[in-house]
């Protein structure tokens, strides 16, 4: 697959490479994250993100000990993925996020563990409600995909 020939169940390729042809007209409705939202927010989302993770218990051991560039992947990968520039494929190739992380064991409690890390920084970045919960379903959706494994590692 190419970034030109995207399928919907691709949860890695910016939102407006999903909408076909026929859909451009609601593609006018539907807002663009990244026009309405600035780039600094999704920076400020990646960094409270980062912040939470770099305390968390179980979730700290899959990222490197220094998490800026973890930072820097995130805040443009979600630009990319809500309608801004495309700096992260640029320097980074496709997405591709389950290659990225298929070498962790991401269970149930690991993802709802991100999932909780990510709502918190989607407070702390004061994004505003719808796009909030369009976010969220989003990042539910991805974290669900994700998953690896049914065990839970001791």
């Amino acid at each position: 697959m190419t970034m030109n020939d995207p399928t919907p169940g691709d949860v890695s390729l910016p939102i407006r490479s999903l909408l076909s042809p026929a859909a451009s007209d609601d593609a006018a409705a539907t807002p663009n994250l990244y026009a309405v939202l600035g780039a600094e927010t999704f920076w400020r989302i990646a960094r409270a993100f980062y912040k939470r993770v770099d305390t968390h218990t179980s979730l700290r051991s899959m990222f490197p000990a220094d998490l800026e560039e973890p930072i820097r992947n995130q805040a443009q990968f979600l630009i990319q993925y809500f309608g801004g520039p495309m700096e992260y494929s640029l320097r980074k190739g496709h997405p591709r996020l389950r290659m990225r992380h298929a070498h962790f064991a991401i269970d149930v409690a690991a993802r709802n563990a991100w999932i909780e890390c990510m709502r918190g920084a989607l407070e702390e970045a004061a994004v505003p409600e719808p796009h909030r919960a369009t976010m969220l379903v989003y990042f539910e959706r991805t974290a669900t995909f994700l998953m690896n494994t049914n065990e839970t590692e001791k």
